[in-house]
C-alpha cells in the first residue's frame, strides 16, 4: 500500500520501463543491453525504498 502520490511516481515509472521496452523490442533504441527482469527488480527495489522514507506512506501502514 502506497500513498497517493507515491502510487502515481511509480506508475509513471512503470509507463516508462515500458515505452522503453517497447522500444527495445522493436529496434528503435538498445539501452545498456539489459533485460526486462533485471529493469522490473531495480524498479520494484526503488519503490520500495521510497516507500519506506515516504511520511503518508509510513502512516498508511500504521493505520492497518
Amino acid at each position: 500500500m502506497a500513498c497517493e502520490k507515491c502510487t502515481k511516481i511509480m506508475g509513471a515509472g512503470w509507463l516508462i520501463l515500458g515505452i522503453l521496452f517497447l522500444l527495445r523490442d522493436l529496434g528503435q533504441w538498445n539501452f545498456w543491453n539489459i533485460s526486462w527482469w533485471t529493469a522490473v527488480l531495480l524498479w520494484i527495489g526503488i519503490g520500495k525504498l521510497c516507500a519506506t522514507s515516504c511520511g503518508a506512506c509510513k502512516a498508511m501502514g500504521k493505520r492497518k
